[in-house]
């Protein structure tokens, strides 16, 4: 059930989904939200995968926007199904060619799902200012990925910058089965941790969140230690009496946890696919305030909490900047 639309408009594509709908009955009910997906060409097949995989957990409209060439004549191609080649959701894959690119919410809005919260996932480079691109202005929820840019660790200062109520980023996510173990390794310990070491390969966004966390849940000194990778390979947490927790994964896969003079435990700590980490942002609708705390702590700007959860747009046309 698709149907590929070529040089179409945005009237014909709500008229194919729609088509679509009712041919799909059942399949089509009951949607939770609506996912933006914004995405260049070259990485449409391996957001494809992780959405769907998410859409499998959230039933939802998937909308996947890919910008091309502002240079080129102004296009819309679409493709629409539902219960396709993207698993059992309703899924339109739009390519907006030329200036339509800068007005992908023109084509996007009466596609979203009614009464259904909005959620914006940038799999590229994050952008430098969330309130210039429409697509993150109507959104609830904000996902981006600082280990996709250019320079992660200033990628994730700029994140702090622009911050807003309902932002996440997945270098956050990836630091959930960290944060999980250190938090039972320390749940029956009587000391108190005063300093820690997260290791890992240089400019890792992750182990700086990580560190974040540690001195905004704990009140300690956390700093990254280089390693070479892959990801964060080991954290240790230390005590003024001694008592030391510490977990290592050399490998990506096992980690080792050893804690005061307790044997060691083997446990596995898998690095996530790209859809188990959109999966679990898409579990909350709500800000992420310990995000939002641990981003404050990592990068030093503060009042991150205090943040409104609305942005109003700020038009940017990359032609006056090129003019100048």
């Amino acid at each position: 059930m698709t149907q590929t639309l070529w040089d179409t408009t945005g009237g014909d594509i709500v008229k194919a989904l729609l088509v679509e709908r009712r041919a799909a009955g059942a399949l089509a009910s009951g949607l939770a939200l609506s996912l933006v997906v914004v995405v260049d060409e070259k990485h449409v097949a391996e957001a494809e995968q992780a959405a769907t995989t998410a859409a499998a957990a959230h039933p939802c409209r998937l909308l996947i926007v890919v910008r091309r060439s502002l240079e080129a004549d102004n296009r819309l191609d679409a493709e629409v199904q539902v219960g396709g080649r993207l698993g059992p959701t309703e899924a339109v894959v739009m390519r907006m060619h030329g200036r339509l690119a800068l007005h992908a919410e023109s084509v996007v809005l009466p596609l979203l799902a009614s009464d259904a919260p909005v959620v914006t996932w940038w799999h590229s480079a994050p952008p430098e200012e969330i309130a210039a691109d429409a697509l993150g202005v109507l959104a609830n929820r904000r996902i981006t990925d600082c280990a996709q840019g250019a320079d992660p660790l200033a990628a994730l200062r700029r994140r702090a910058e622009d911050f807003a109520a309902g932002d996440t980023d997945l270098a956050w996510t990836r630091t959930t089965p960290w944060r999980a173990l250190l938090a039972s390794a320390m749940d029956a310990v009587d000391s108190a941790p005063t300093r820690a070491a997260i290791g890992c390969e240089p400019g890792n966004p992750s182990a700086t969140l990580l560190c974040g966390w540690l001195t905004s849940r704990l009140g300690i000194h956390a700093e990254v230690e280089a390693t070479g990778g892959p990801g964060i390979t080991h954290a240790e947490l230390l005590a003024d009496d001694g008592y030391r927790v510490s977990i290592d994964r050399p490998d990506g896969r096992l980690a080792t946890l050893a804690r005061g003079e307790e044997p060691e435990r083997q446990l596995p700590l898998p690095r996530r696919e790209l859809g188990d980490l959109l999966a679990e942002e898409l579990r909350r609708m709500d800000p992420d305030y310990v995000y939002a705390e641990a981003l404050a702590a990592a990068t030093g700007v503060d009042g991150l909490d205090r943040r409104p959860p609305t942005r109003s747009h700020v038009w940017r046309d990359p032609a006056w900047a090129a003019s100048r």
